[in-house]
């Protein structure tokens, strides 16, 4: 628990011998960020190399490993290593000079994340269109005439399928499945359920056939979004991490904004149109069943079943030159040896106890389920789910309404590249802590937009106008950031099942959201409504701003010690230190205030951080 009472620090033990001390990854009381082969001499080093590459039966790559082990030991001095040529020296400075320098490989997994996140958005507004039609057709009217409580809430149900099938079974599938097949055969079986079942829902001739080929997608687009931005986060160098795995939310928006482009294609064509604008998300799901067969697995899953030579290759692949790769590859070992100290092996339901047993992945619990929970308190996806009703309760007509939908989809997709960039340089904690206020009174601004006569030509406008300045502020924020944080936070033996709750969170409360806001708009109205969802923004910020650490360009494997810090050292310091800081420098304007840092950097890894800071500045 948080209150746990051993030191601090204790004796390393395992492969990194020759450590003085290595910092409790259950309870990092001072908050310091160590590398895990800081302080070993360089003898012992080579040694520990020696016996690992005869251990993994990669003896031929012993040399090559010993360079990388000395970089990765204190990467800002590589120029002193003696052991590095010019071309290798060359390709370490470029990390910082030319960060999104990287191969092709690289850039081709990311492309078919992208995709992956494609069908997700697709999937997720082929139903939003149908909405206006698919009701009336099965004999369940939410509209008048013929509408009822009853058939509001069934129209509720069917939308919430695809959500209540990830939460239930394909959040959950995506431990086993990645056990046994890996990340690339997760994302394979995942591509087929989210292509078999949407060709299926097309064809449907009655509410509950249609809830069923829902609930079966589901299944597919929980394992997706459990495996895909965990594949990326596991691929990707730590200094562009959150810029390419962000791409998972971004495309989304992509695919979001393409599902409005297809309802929009097929609106007037009569009484299929419906039929079409389900099954057209077949479309994505194609090229992801044939790409990710051509992409590298992840070499941090090869890593946890002993694969160490298919690794390599992976990274290889991966990275820019075999130094950098022999790098990555010792350094995840020996973060890994050091976290399987502390956390042990377990199977599946004992990993899942774990998540709310062990003090370093409780935090990683807490900090991923109010990420994920804040996506769906926003409001963000009344908009994707139901902005065609929301439109036409507006005073749209069907094509007006279905045109302002694609005006959303735009936006939504548009100001999401920004964080491309912003995610690694303001970091994901400062992104949400800036957007949310603003979400939360442009969410306010179009709910009371609704009070206006709908005589005044005042009265469509504004609500249009406040419903894309919302989606504005939300692209670059909460909508990048929980699937990228939540991918990393966990480590790498509670990853898998740790994405699923995250992920499963996420779509548990998608549905609750799906099935409840048609009957919530027709008790509150828009004008209740809205301003209920704004209320939810104000406490998404108090959550986030109290449980949810930054973890912006740390590997994978540092962010045990940022996690290892107690929930309540955090919160503690966020409420009597930083918080009285931004009081007096931004509201007082007081320039002279200062902000004790809470994370102290050690060694060669503080000099890693300052240089990766001035990097992100000046380039």
């Amino acid at each position: 628990s948080d209150e746990y009472d051993k030191a601090g620090y204790e004796k390393a033990t395992g492969a990194e011998r020759g450590r003085q001390e290595s910092v409790n990854l259950n309870r990092n009381v001072t908050a310091r960020i160590q590398n895990p082969l800081a302080g070993i001499p360089r003898a012992t080093l080579f040694k520990n190399v020696q016996d690992f590459a005869n251990e993994v039966g990669m003896t031929e790559h012993t040399q090559l490993i010993q360079k990388g082990a000395l970089v990765a030991q204190d990467p800002p001095a590589f120029e002193q290593i003696a052991e590095l040529d010019e071309f290798e020296r060359d390709a370490l400075r470029n990390e910082v000079l030319h960060k999104w320098r990287q191969p092709t490989s690289l850039y081709f997994t990311v492309i078919l994340c992208s995709i992956g996140a494609a069908v997700q958005g697709w999937d997720q507004t082929g139903s939003n269109g149908a909405n206006l039609s698919w009701p009336r057709e099965f004999g369940v009217p939410n509209e008048p005439p013929g509408a009822t409580d009853y058939n509001t809430w069934i129209v509720g149900v069917v939308n919430a399928g695809p959500y209540i099938g990830s939460a239930a079974l394909g959040c959950w599938s995506s431990d086993p499945l990645n056990y046994y097949l890996g990340r690339r055969g997760t994302i394979f079986i995942a591509a087929i359920f989210c292509l078999l079942p949407v060709i299926g829902s097309a064809f449907t001739q009655n509410w509950w056939q249609l809830f069923i080929t829902r609930i079966l997608l589901g299944i597919g687009m929980g394992a997706k979004a459990s495996t895909v931005p965990i594949y990326a986060a596991e691929n990707c160098p730590a200094a562009i991490r959150g810029g390419l795995v962000m791409s998972w939310q971004m495309w989304t928006a992509f695919g979001i904004f393409l599902g409005f482009c297809a309802n929009l294609a097929v609106y007037d064509v009569g009484r299929l149109a419906w039929r079409l604008q389900l099954g057209s998300a077949f479309i994505p799901a194609v090229p992801l069943l044939v790409g990710v067969y051509f992409c590298p697995e992840s070499p941090r899953w090869y890593i946890k079943k002993g694969r160490y030579a298919k690794a390599f290759n992976s990274l290889c692949r991966l990275r820019n030159t075999p130094l950098q790769a022999a790098r990555d590859l010792y350094y995840i070992h020996a973060q890994i040896t050091e976290e399987m100290d502390i956390i042990g092996k377990g199977n599946y339901l004992s990993r899942f106890v774990e998540l709310f047993t062990i003090p370093r992945v409780r935090r990683a619990t807490l900090a991923s389920f109010v990420v994920m929970l804040a996506q769906q308190m926003c409001g963000i996806n009344i908009i994707a789910f139901y902005s065609s009703t929301v439109f036409v309760q507006a005073g749209f007509g069907t094509l007006q309404a279905l045109l302002a939908s694609f005006g959303f989809g735009l936006v939504n997709f548009v100001f999401a590249w920004p964080a491309v960039w912003t995610i690694d340089t303001f970091g994901r904690r400062a992104l949400l802590l800036f957007t949310f206020p603003q979400m939360a009174w442009t969410l306010l601004a179009a709910g009371l937009c609704f009070i206006i006569p709908e005589d005044n030509r005042a009265h469509l406008g504004l609500i249009a106008f406040f419903i894309f300045l919302f989606a504005a502020f939300y692209s670059p924020g909460e909508g990048p950031v929980p699937f990228t944080y939540s991918a990393e936070v966990f480590p790498l033996s509670h990853r898998e099942v740790g994405m699923s709750w995250a992920v499963a969170t996420c779509l548990f409360w998608a549905a609750v959201l799906s099935i409840t806001f048609p009957r919530l708009l027709r008790a509150f109205h828009p004008v209740g409504a809205f301003c209920f969802y704004a209320g939810l923004n104000v406490t998404a910020l108090c959550l986030i701003f109290l449980f949810v650490p930054e973890t912006k360009q740390r590997t994978l494997e540092e962010l045990d010690y940022v996690f290892a810090v107690p929930t309540r050292t955090h919160a503690s310091y966020q409420l009597f230190k930083a918080l009285p800081w931004w009081f007096n420098r931004y509201i007082l304007r007081r320039k002279g205030a200062r902000l004790e840092p809470l994370y102290q950097f050690d060694g060669a890894i503080a000099e890693d951080q300052k240089i990766a800071v001035k990097g992100s500045i000046s380039h």
